[in-house]
C-alpha cells in the first residue's frame, strides 16, 4: 500500500478533500458542495508541500486568477484507457468545451464516446483534470461528479475570466 496524505479544505463551492501519494495528487473529492454565495474563502493555503500547493492552486482557480494547474498527478490507480481519457481532457483549453465524441477522437478512439463518458464519470481528480469541459453532442451539460449546478458554475467561471 502506498503512503497517502490527505487534507480537507473549504472553498467557494464547498468542502473538498485532496489525497496525495509520494507520486502526486491521486484524488480530489467533493465532500460537500455548497453553491450558496460566498464572496471569498478566508483561509490561506501557502506552503511548499504538494497538498498545500494544490489547495492554493484550486483556490486561485475558483477565484478566477488561475487557468491551469502545475502540480504532479498520480494516475496509477486508473486503467490505461482511463489514463488516455484523462490525458486527453488535459488538452481541452480553459474556457472551451468538447463533446464526448470529440474527446473520443482526441484520444484516437472515435467510436468509444460512451466509454469516454464512463471514464469522465470516474475521474479521480475533477477540476484539476477538467471533465466539466465535456458536453453532450447536443450541447447539453451531461453528468458531472459534483452535479449539474457545479458543472455550470465551473463553465461559467471559465467563460467569465477569458481574455
Amino acid at each position: 500500500m502506498t503512503a497517502q496524505s490527505q487534507r480537507r479544505f473549504d472553498t467557494v463551492i464547498g468542502e473538498l478533500e485532496v489525497i496525495a501519494t509520494p507520486n502526486g495528487l491521486s484524488r480530489l473529492t467533493f465532500v460537500k458542495t455548497d453553491m450558496s454565495p460566498s464572496p471569498a474563502v478566508l483561509h490561506s493555503h501557502r506552503g511548499g508541500d504538494l497538498i498545500s500547493r494544490a489547495i492554493a492552486q484550486i483556490t486561485e482557480y475558483l477565484s478566477g486568477s488561475r487557468t491551469s494547474f502545475d502540480v504532479s498527478l498520480d494516475l496509477s490507480a486508473t486503467t490505461n484507457f482511463q489514463r488516455a481519457v484523462l490525458t486527453g481532457l488535459q488538452t481541452v483549453p480553459y474556457g472551451q468545451t468538447v463533446s464526448y465524441r470529440q474527446l473520443a477522437s482526441i484520444i484516437g478512439r472515435p467510436n468509444a464516446s460512451r466509454a469516454v463518458g464512463h471514464a469522465c464519470a470516474s475521474n479521480p481528480l475533477p477540476i484539476l483534470i477538467p471533465c466539466h469541459r465535456v458536453l453532450r453532442s447536443n450541447g447539453q451539460l451531461g453528468g458531472y461528479l459534483g452535479g449539474p449546478r457545479l458543472k455550470r458554475f465551473l463553465l461559467d467561471l471559465e467563460n467569465c475570466h477569458l481574455g
